[in-house]
């Protein structure tokens, strides 16, 4: 059954495809499809054993996309995601063996458990979609998306990701435990075969990369854009904050809007699209004074509280 009769007909078959493997997370399917229409990346944050990596491979799978993973270790070394040059010495001259960053879809599994240096490595890619490597630059394969995941719960011997990295994912999302019913499916499913095995594409990476581009002709109100400002605006001034959403994160919350918009087969933006997507996309961007956090509270509850005191716009009749 579709995720929504009125999504666009090619992105509703990509979430269908999804759910043949992943039970019950129809949310995050969607919202990692939205970051990959917006040209943006995903933090997927959560246990292990609940389906982070067969998410991304899915996802992959399903538009035809190159993948690529990165299983980060204390020891590994940028060059180990970008590639490095290799003295040839039959041909006297050096040649590129590039790494997994060159992929279409790069997971960066548990992206947290290497050293800065090897993270910072992701940035440069994740924000210009290039790549420089002996002062030379290159252009990474569009589409680029990188899903990161990491443990919550183990912290020994991780390095927290910088706030400057953590600004360059659109959405940091959580899979969560399934249900009673959902896990019984998952036992169905796995009984006898690997489910990512049987999953075929239903788009080409060409089709995306042109769905990428239409996405950028959504309408977005002015009504609307102020709505994002203020929501931002508020959690720079709100006395429990230490660092507020930088105007990145309000570029974040209009792509992510108008992908969306996009994925649910309208032109144009609503203030639904931005409260539902803002939950996701401005918590992460957010850093709490020591004295909020002693008394027990998070970016998300701040979020839902700003949101709560922020009048939505209404929607205009526009005239024909």
């Amino acid at each position: 059954m579709a995720y929504n009769e009125a999504m666009h007909p090619a992105l509703g078959r990509v979430i269908d495809n999804i759910e043949k493997v992943m039970v019950g997370k129809k949310d995050v399917a969607v919202l990692s499809l939205v970051a990959l229409l917006a040209d943006r990346h995903v933090l997927l944050e959560d246990v292990p054993g609940v389906g982070k990596t067969m998410m991304v491979r899915a996802l992959a799978k399903s538009v035809g996309a190159d993948f690529k993973r990165i299983q980060f270790t204390p020891d590994l070394l940028p060059s180990d995601v970008t590639g490095v040059s290799i003295y040839n010495p039959k041909t006297l001259e050096f040649e590129f063996r590039p790494g997994p960053i060159l992929g279409n879809v790069v997971l960066a599994d548990e992206i947290n458990r290497t050293s800065p240096k090897t993270q910072s490595a992701l940035l440069e890619g994740m924000e210009e979609s290039s790549l420089t490597i002996d002062g030379v630059t290159m252009q990474l394969h569009k589409p680029f998306f990188v899903m990161a995941t990491q443990n919550p719960i183990e912290y020994e011997g991780t390095f927290p990701l910088p706030e400057a990295q953590l600004d360059r994912f659109l959405f940091k999302l959580r899979m969560g435990y399934p249900t009673i019913n959902e896990e019984l499916e998952v036992l169905s499913l796995a009984e006898k075969a690997k489910p990512i095995e049987q999953i075929e594409a239903v788009m080409t990476k060409e089709e995306l990369v042109t769905l990428q581009q239409q996405i950028k002709n959504s309408f977005i109100d002015d009504t609307v854009k102020r709505y994002i400002v203020e929501l931002v605006q508020k959690t720079r001034k709100h006395p429990a904050v230490y660092l507020g959403v930088s105007p990145r994160g309000s570029i974040a919350l209009m792509k992510a809007a108008q992908a969306y918009a996009f994925m649910m087969g309208r032109d144009y933006v609503i203030p639904d699209d931005i409260q539902y997507l803002a939950p996701y996309t401005l918590p992460h961007r957010i850093i709490l004074r020591s004295e909020a956090r002693f008394e027990g509270k998070s970016a998300d509850q701040l979020v839902e509280e700003i949101m709560s005191k922020t009048s939505v716009p209404v929607q205009r009749k526009l005239s024909r």
